[in-house]
């Protein structure tokens, strides 16, 4: 049995922590001392990846925390205007992988802050130059180019923690997990979504495009390794708002748009002309934006958040907030389980949800068919329920 001893388990005070298989692990500690959680969030993220490249052909990257995804994404070229928002200059030249992890750190900047880091291919230069400048707790890859390498272990004085993982290992056909000293046994979910299964319509409008139908497959992978209940957004190829861990999947569809609201607001010209002072870091710009799109601008944009900008702002109010995010359209949404209710159809037109998958099953599916017919949506069952816990 091979075995590696970790700092601590999910706790501190669980001191004693360490992960092991009968046979030869499939992970190598290159650099620092990783921890519990760390590897939750490496397994997790490695295999979203994998099957996220697997189901579409890109070259994928996961920002992980606390075994959700913070953001999931293929490397789809960035646009004028998501190089702006994700504070990537022009002159920067980023590789496929790099491009996914800029997506992925960007889809919700400050969930991401500490992230864990899975890619799904041998992290170049260009890779671990955009990791070199994020706060970032480790990452998992299946190799590394050797100057790479030498990048991501001078993080954190030398602390940053880099996972290597054999790309050809295969695990056991049934997971194995032991709480309170019971054992739970169960098959592997195997299901990778393919874009076969898109083709079961079943609204009115069949006008389904091929980016749509990327983004879709997007958020069904993601999906499978978001802690349930889950309900994501997507498009342009990454996630832009995931919602995870609610007992209701009302607050679930909620949650995740607020946060692909906000995704869609940070490209408004309003937030991308903000005129910060030059000393301000990635991080401190993300929190004064964070505040300028609170819901509540008026009590929230203090002078305090004043002094970070080279002169006065005014406050981007609700009302012109909603009135931005009534031009935007073309948003892909996924849930791990069907829809019990059309007001989840309701909330997620609020984001220009235009397209989306669901398993079907409910005793009111035709209810939520019709809504979806009304809105002149497009709905597809993909007849497969993703719960992950």
């Amino acid at each position: 049995m091979e075995e590696i001893l970790l700092k601590y388990g999910i706790n501190p005070n669980q001191k004693v922590a360490s992960i092991s298989a009968q046979d030869k692990l499939p992970v190598k500690v290159l650099n620092g001392r990783a921890g519990y959680i760390n590897f939750l969030d490496a397994l997790n993220g490695y295999q979203l990846v994998k099957e996220l490249k697997q189901a579409t052909g890109y070259p994928a990257a996961t920002s992980f925390k606390h075994v959700s995804p913070a953001g999931a994404a293929i490397a789809i070229p960035l646009s004028e205007k998501e190089r702006k928002m994700y504070f990537v200059s022009e002159k920067t030249k980023l590789s496929p992988l790099a491009t996914a992890y800029v997506r992925a750190r960007g889809a919700d900047r400050m969930s991401s802050f500490g992230d864990f880091i899975s890619l799904s291919d041998v992290c170049d230069v260009s890779t671990a130059k955009i990791i070199s400048r994020e706060v970032s707790d480790g990452i998992i890859a299946p190799g590394y180019e050797s100057e790479a390498l030498e990048i991501l272990k001078a993080k954190k004085k030398g602390a940053y923690t880099v996972i290597e993982i054999d790309s050809q290992y295969e695990p056991c056909v049934q997971d194995e997990r032991t709480i309170y000293g019971v054992t739970f046994k169960q098959d592997r979910n195997n299901y990778i979504p393919t874009f076969e299964e898109l083709d079961n319509i079943k609204s009115k409008n069949k006008n389904l495009p091929e980016g749509a139908k990327l983004d879709l497959i997007v958020a069904l992978v993601a999906l499978k390794y978001t802690q349930s209940n889950s309900v994501i957004y997507a498009y342009h190829g990454q996630t832009i708002g995931v919602g995870a861990g609610q007992q209701s999947r009302l607050h679930c569809t909620r949650l995740a748009g607020d946060k692909a609201d906000r995704w869609n607001l940070r490209q408004s010209d309003r937030v991308l002309n903000l005129p910060f002072k030059s000393e301000l870091t990635r991080n401190e710009k993300d929190n004064v934006i964070e505040q300028y799109l609170s819901d509540n601008p008026e009590i929230d944009m203090c002078e305090s958040w004043q002094e970070h900008f080279t002169k006065e702002v005014k406050p981007f109010t609700r009302e012109e907030k909603k009135e931005y995010l009534k031009s935007i359209s073309g948003i892909s949404l996924a849930s791990d389980a069907f829809f019990p209710f059309k007001d989840n159809i309701l909330r997620a037109a609020f984001s220009g949800v235009d397209y989306i998958v669901e398993p079907g099953g409910s005793l009111r599916d035709d209810e939520v068919i019709s809504c979806v017919d009304e809105l002149n949506k497009v709905l597809v069952f993909n007849k497969t329920r993703l719960f992950h816990h």
